[in-house]
């Protein structure tokens, strides 16, 4: 049976400090934003994902955005090294949680950058984005941990937005789908579905036909509906305003061994 977990970290109470690399900044409310947490996690848990709360960071704004920190291959964790060095404290306590679960763990090394966001894995294919906060000498490091598992890796070129899973994600049957404004290579992908609102383009698999979304893309949630998906809606406003998205609030572990 596949693994249903998912890695969670409590925001910081300096989140409204957090990053802002392409957006204007604006104020962001800790109370709503921990709410909005705690709604997510429960949307997780709803659907029958274990939650599993990492130690927090509170001294690292961004530490609510765990998908950063690691990238997971079946049982093989590979701990992120951001481009950003401000957010490089956030990966100890998610080493010690994947550790905990068993899973094998690698560490991405200097001179190479990588940010979890950048990875988006569709079957055995992992695109990585090279752009702010991944460098080559990091797709290089995903290339070298995965593919003696069978992994095909893929490099795209990221300019326009933060990170490649703020420009695209990818429905269960791996049709990626992405908002074309925000996208740098909309051809590297062979079946590519366009949605109408940019946090459309971020959709987390919840199982089965459903999809966990930002309330922020309705138009999109109407289009996912069409084709015979469940949107889930969840409303994130907060951590949109730094950029975040419905994916990089959780790591989910599917491959986990028994």
């Amino acid at each position: 049976m596949p693994s249903k977990k998912a890695l969670v970290r409590r925001p910081s109470p300096r989140l409204a400090e957090g990053l802002v690399t392409h957006l204007e900044r604006e104020d962001v409310d800790l109370d709503r934003a921990v709410k909005q947490w705690e709604a997510y996690t429960e949307a997780l848990r709803a659907h029958g994902w274990e939650t599993i709360e990492v130690d927090p960071a509170d001294d690292c704004p961004d530490s609510v955005f765990v998908e950063d920190t690691v990238v997971m291959f079946r049982n093989v964790a590979l701990i992120a090294r951001s481009g950003a060095e401000s957010r490089r404290a956030e990966t100890s306590g998610v080493e010690e949680a994947v550790a905990s679960l068993g899973c094998s763990v690698n560490w991405v090394w200097e001179p190479g950058t990588l940010d979890g966001g950048d990875v988006l894995k569709v079957g055995d294919t992992v695109y990585v984005g090279r752009g702010g906060r991944t460098n080559a000498a990091g797709v290089q490091q995903v290339r070298a941990a995965f593919e003696p598992l069978g992994a095909r890796v893929v490099a795209v070129p990221v300019a326009k937005v933060l990170h490649l899973k703020s420009a695209v994600t990818a429905l269960p049957d791996g049709t990626v789908v992405g908002h074309v404004p925000a996208m740098d290579a909309p051809s590297l992908f062979p079946r590519f579905l366009p949605v109408p609102e940019e946090s459309g383009s971020h959709v987390a698999l919840l199982g089965g036909d459903k999809l966990l979304m930002a309330a922020s893309a309705p138009k999109t949630a109407e289009l996912y509906a069409d084709l015979g998906y469940q949107p889930v809606l969840v409303d994130i406003g907060e951590f949109e305003k730094l950029e975040g998205c419905v994916t990089c609030l959780s790591v989910r572990l599917r491959e986990l061994y028994a």
